[in-house]
């Protein structure tokens, strides 16, 4: 029997000793010891292993106080590469006290809700090491405190400071300098952002870390990990031994995302190799330093698609794993400009940007360049190739794969219909009902013209553009036959009463805009020659009206049927 695969598995232990399939990443751990960073920063996108490759560190480094849960720790890497590493790396095994902190669940609607969810994070780590209380070491002011911030019932600064303060115990009870492990430092930040309270959790979390990664005696080394490089706010204010490790950096580069040659074997161990070039073109496409890597999620979650069927259709697995806050404001903010660069990214074009590694969620719409510098990080966009001028780093940088593509094309068609469901369309109606071909023309293009629109997969951009506008009525019913895939017309419109009104009209997209005025023309011969009104007619309606409709990017053309079908 096949291994299972591990969606949202990020729990190291669990997904060892479950018999879960793995992807080894724990050379990580020699790399992290060669290179000595006192405190790492590693900045990655969401869902590439950032949450599990830290679960697998805790793991690795952490004497927990008891011997046999230690050996059981050393169980789970048996087999395992960094096991074949050397013994100078075998010896930091179980050497240090480890405190794990996550900081997603600081997601919340309030400051207050978001620090609730903090202090419960950090009242759980000191309740998990509270074998540190039996300590003769620790002084009885100090096991009062303790006790205090792991019952929840301490102050708001004591919380802050908590990082310091257990370190502090865990050296005296162990003798042993502690592991600090922060992940996903950014999202109360982002979270705060959007929600209206930033400078207040800005203000926490620096409290936090400087008290924890600044002024600790008592550090041995510290991971942190996120989606961006957030400093200007001085969230790690006076940290000299602060090492980043972006998506731009050459090491570290392979430990998180798949590679291919890691996808390969997975597909080959599942057998369903005859799908990879579906995968590769669906998950492929991150450039981490120089490495080519794969979205690990959605590749694992593809796996699972594919074990049930062969033939399963890809899909936007990456979508729903994290908040689009970012893709939304983007696109309902985007000016001119900004909607012709989405347009060029979305037709498969490339953007150049000057990088910004420490910009901010204040600076996001300051200038444009820090909006795209915000996508790049956070995996929205990808890096084609990278060049120095003028004493800066810049980056030709494209949309990564079908996915991400998928994930623009979804929240554009969402905002849209968002949008115009606030819009009156009766002038569009009354235009249709009276033949006026002209005025359904100049009334759409003023609806195309703000739009941003997707090319590559033009005729549902557009199908979905007319279909959204026409479903505004109240006094038709809108059937659109394409998504039924029933080789009839693309759009039926039709009064709920036989006697009423009924419409058909037929969508085509021009190659250039030179093609617009025959195109239109051809949609509505296509009407009568495939005979789309047998469908209404048959239905009882005996006023059938036809319409074809050819777009090129911003412009249309409409044709009136003027052999409307009259019985």
């Amino acid at each position: 029997m096949k291994k299972a695969l591990p969606v949202g598995v990020d729990n190291f232990e669990k997904l060892i000793t479950d018999g879960y399939y793995y992807v080894d990443k724990t050379i990580f751990i020699k790399e992290l010891l060669d290179l000595k960073g006192e405190v790492n920063l590693f900045t990655r996108p969401r869902r590439f292993g950032k949450t599990l490759n830290l679960s697998m560190l805790r793991y690795f480094f952490e004497d927990t106080g008891n011997e046999e849960k230690n050996g059981q720790n050393r169980e789970l890497f048996r087999g395992l590469k960094i096991m074949d590493a050397g013994e100078e790396y075998m010896e930091q095994m179980g050497a240090y006290p480890v405190i794990n902190l996550t900081l997603k669940s600081a997601k919340q609607r309030s400051l207050k809700a978001a620090y609730i969810k903090m202090k419960e994070e950090l009242a759980e780590e000191f309740k998990r090491h509270k074998y540190v209380l039996e300590s003769s070491r620790i002084e009885d002011s100090d096991k009062k405190k303790y006790q205090e911030l792991a019952d929840g019932r301490a102050e708001y600064e004591d919380y802050s400071g908590a990082l310091k303060f257990l370190s502090k115990c865990l050296y005296q009870a162990t003798g042993k300098s502690t592991v600090i492990l922060i992940d996903e430092y950014d999202v109360p930040l982002e979270n705060a952002y959007f929600k209206g309270f930033y400078d207040e959790m800005v203000d926490f979390i620096r409290s936090l870390f400087e008290s924890g990664l600044k002024t600790n005696n008592y550090l041995r080394f510290a991971v942190i990990t996120g989606c961006l490089r957030i400093s200007r706010e001085s969230i790690f204010t006076g940290l000299n031994h602060l090492r980043i490790v972006s998506v731009l950096d050459q090491q570290y580069s392979e430990h998180f995302g798949f590679t291919e040659p890691e996808v390969l074997e997975m597909m080959g161990y599942y057998g369903v190799e005859s799908r990879f070039s579906t995968m590769k073109e669906w998950y492929d496409g991150y450039s981490l330093g120089k490495t080519e890597v794969y979205n690990p999620w959605s590749v694992i979650n593809y796996m699972c698609d594919l074990r049930a069927s062969i033939k399963a259709f890809p899909r936007p697995y990456w979508i729903n794993t994290s908040s689009n806050d970012i893709i939304k404001d983007m696109i309902a903010r985007a000016d001119r400009e900004t909607k012709g660069q989405i347009e060029t990214l979305l037709e498969g074009g490339t953007l150049d940007i000057q990088v910004h590694e420490e910009v901010t969620y204040g600076d996001m719409h300051s200038s444009g360049e820090n909006l795209w510098n915000f996508l790049y990080f956070t995996g929205y966009l990808t890096k084609e190739s990278e060049y120095f001028k003028e004493s800066a780093i810049f980056l030709r940088t494209r949309i990564p794969d079908v996915e991400v593509k998928t994930i623009y094309q979804t929240t554009i068609l969402n905002l849209f219909r968002n949008r115009i469901k606030k819009e009156d369309f009766r002038d569009l109606y009354r235009a249709m009902e009276d033949g006026d071909a002209d005025r359904m023309r100049d009334i759409l293009n003023g609806q195309l013209f703000p739009t941003i629109s997707f090319y590559d997969s033009a005729e549902n951009f557009y199908h979905g553009f007319l279909t959204g506008i026409l479903s505004q009525s109240e006094n038709y019913l809108v059937k659109s036959n394409r998504e039924s895939g029933n080789g009839r017309s693309d759009i039926m419109v039709k009064s709920p009463s036989l006697r009423g009104r009924s419409f058909i009209l037929e969508v085509k997209v021009s190659g250039d805009i030179d093609a617009l005025e025959s195109d239109a023309e051809k949609a509505l011969e296509q009407i009568y020659e495939k005979k789309y009104m047998e469908e209404l007619r048959m239905e009882g309606y005996r006023k059938i009206d036809c319409y074809g409709i050819s777009f090129f990017r911003k412009d249309c053309e409409v044709r009136f049927g003027s052999k409307s079908m009259n019985f």
